[in-house]
């Protein structure tokens, strides 16, 4: 497709295409006819799937991640973040990594109900859940589904521990519940704070909150005394990598008390659709940002290898982690949270016929 015609219909997204997944025996080309009408094409529209999965929680043994189970209320994500390593998930449903991800979204509205259901099974063992570890649990859609919230719910009448990720403010409307849990060291949220300018932030991550704003939702979530994690990711080499400092800095005004970091990862389909967007918004950095990423993956725009894959390696990647190593020290956070409380959960009752005697 023409590429002014393809930005047309791509306003207020983050990829510029809608390219086909790997798994695409053949690839699709718009063509420009020539026609007027066609040149007026209206903006991409969010659209809302229903799916009805049969089991919720998803199990992991890598040794990169702080949890082995999370759950996802919805696949694709309406902040259309360019970066986001999730967008090849999308591959799996026949549907493209660009556009798609962020435009034809799925809700799972049965999720509660499937989560009480694995939770109560006489072979659970019980650990932190984590939320939004793959697409954002407080997407725009999250106002009308409530899915999160009624999986919050679940979790808290079963004392389960739960970790949250997320950009969304939307996450303030559920303060109650996090508050509740937070006195019973049950959670724990972590902010995403990829950038402070909020230009920038706009070109990248166009429906996510402006960065002053998740700040502002962290103070309001550690005013009510719900721990709080500063997420400095991803780290853009020559883009964002000069604010680090700052962005630590403003998580700790804010009211975080601990703080991480990642390095930008381009798997599979991300790779391309971020080269696209780097050299329509930044190409006076593009050859630095990607002269810097093949750096750390030894020759490769992104190396998979577990123990690499987060922040690459080389001197580049060392001097990253030891800027964010004084900068936490300097300012008192930390890169651990406490543990949370597992020894409180009570499996949720399963539904009977016959009343209880107590």
């Amino acid at each position: 497709m023409d590429r002014d015609l393809q930005n047309t219909r791509a306003i207020g997204r983050g990829a510029l295409s809608n390219e086909v997944s790997r798994f695409d025996r053949v690839t699709r080309h718009g063509v420009d006819d020539g026609w007027p009408e066609d040149g007026d094409m209206p903006p991409l529209r969010t659209e809302v799937s229903i799916e009805r999965p049969r089991s919720l929680i998803t199990y992991n043994t890598s040794p990169d991640l702080p949890f082995d189970r999370s759950i996802n209320p919805y696949r694709g994500c309406e902040h259309g973040c360019v970066y986001c390593f999730a967008r090849p998930s999308h591959a799996y449903l026949g549907l493209s990594p660009g556009l798609d991800f962020e435009t034809r979204l799925i809700a799972r509205p049965d999720a509660p109900h499937i989560l009480e259901a694995e939770l109560a099974h006489r072979s659970y063992k019980v650990a932190p859940i984590a939320i939004g570890t793959n697409t954002d649990p407080y997407q725009p859609i999250e106002r009308a589904h409530e899915i999160v919230r009624r999986c919050l719910e679940v979790l808290e009448a079963c004392d389960h521990p739960v970790a949250i990720v997320t950009k969304g403010v939307l996450i303030e409307r559920d303060i109650d519940i996090l508050r509740r849990m937070a006195r019973r060291g049950l959670v724990r949220v972590g902010v995403s704070l990829t950038t402070l300018d909020p230009t920038l932030s706009r070109k990248m991550e166009p429906r996510a909150p402006a960065p002053h704003r998740r700040l502002a939702m962290m103070r309001r979530l550690s005013a009510a005394g719900i721990p709080v994690r500063v997420m400095a990711s991803p780290m853009v080499p020559a883009l964002t990598d000069p604010e680090l400092e700052a962005i630590l800095a403003a998580g700790k005004e804010a009211g975080a008390r601990t703080a991480s970091w990642i390095m930008l990862r381009l798997p599979r389909e991300v790779s391309p659709l971020w080269q696209e967007w780097l050299g329509v918004h930044y190409p006076d950095r593009a050859a630095r940002v990607m002269a810097r990423l093949h750096e750390m993956h030894g020759g490769q725009d992104y190396d998979a290898r577990w123990g690499h894959r987060m922040r690459g390696e080389g001197p580049y990647a060392e001097i990253v982690a030891h800027r964010f190593s004084v900068a936490i020290k300097k300012l008192g956070l930390k890169e651990t949270a406490p543990a949370m409380r597992c020894d409180l959960f009570q499996p949720p009752r399963k539904p009977s016929n016959q009343l209880s005697l107590f």
